[in-house]
């Protein structure tokens, strides 16, 4: 159980409706190297990790990841919320609003709705790690085309934070990387 600090971990401002970098921003939150799978990820592997500080990481970014899925769920959703039929027609959206109106569903960028296949929990926590550390790059990618196609200066800027946190939980799984791996080196005495 967490304690929950109900406001967003990074302001979230858009200057204008724009339904097509709604579009692109989803995959962030039911894409295969979103949120979503990010934190379940992560909240799952903890439970096989021998060490406590890795159990610790795993939570704690497993947790961040929930607020990083806030963060673009409320990107997404200020930027469609006032769009006009037209608009989202435009954007290529029609057959999202058909199923779903302006409500938030995990799906990438094309539509595919978000799958368990995008997630692994191999029960190895030296494998895990390696795949957390390759899947914090994967968002920082995505991350980074996003920020490329955005061309709203706000949402910009809270792309650039999630960017920077997706750097920032790379460090932290190669930290218990190292930590788990002097583990597993060390003799045991019982």
């Amino acid at each position: 159980m967490w304690i929950y600090e109900k406001k967003l971990e990074y302001p979230v401002r858009v200057s204008s409706t724009n339904p097509a970098l709604a579009k692109n921003i989803i995959t962030q939150y039911g894409g295969p190297d979103g949120e979503l799978a990010a934190s379940l990820r992560y909240l799952t592997q903890r439970y096989s990790m021998p060490i406590p500080q890795a159990k610790a990481i795993l939570t704690d970014i497993g947790t961040e990841e929930l607020a990083h899925m806030e963060i673009v769920a409320a990107l997404v959703y200020n930027l469609i919320k006032d769009a006009s039929i037209e608009q989202i027609k435009r954007a290529g959206l029609d057959g999202y609003y058909a199923d779903h109106d302006r409500a938030l569903y995990f799906v990438n960028a094309v539509g595919n709705p978000w799958t368990a296949t995008y997630i692994q929990s191999k029960g190895d926590p030296i494998a895990d790690l390696y795949e957390d550390m390759a899947a914090e790059q994967k968002a920082r990618a995505t991350y980074e085309y996003l920020i490329q196609l955005s061309d709203d200066p706000d949402v910009t800027d809270a792309l650039r934070f999630l960017r920077e946190r997706e750097v920032v939980h790379f460090q932290r799984f190669g930290e218990a990387l190292n930590l788990v791996q002097d583990y597993m080196d060390s003799k045991k005495f019982f």
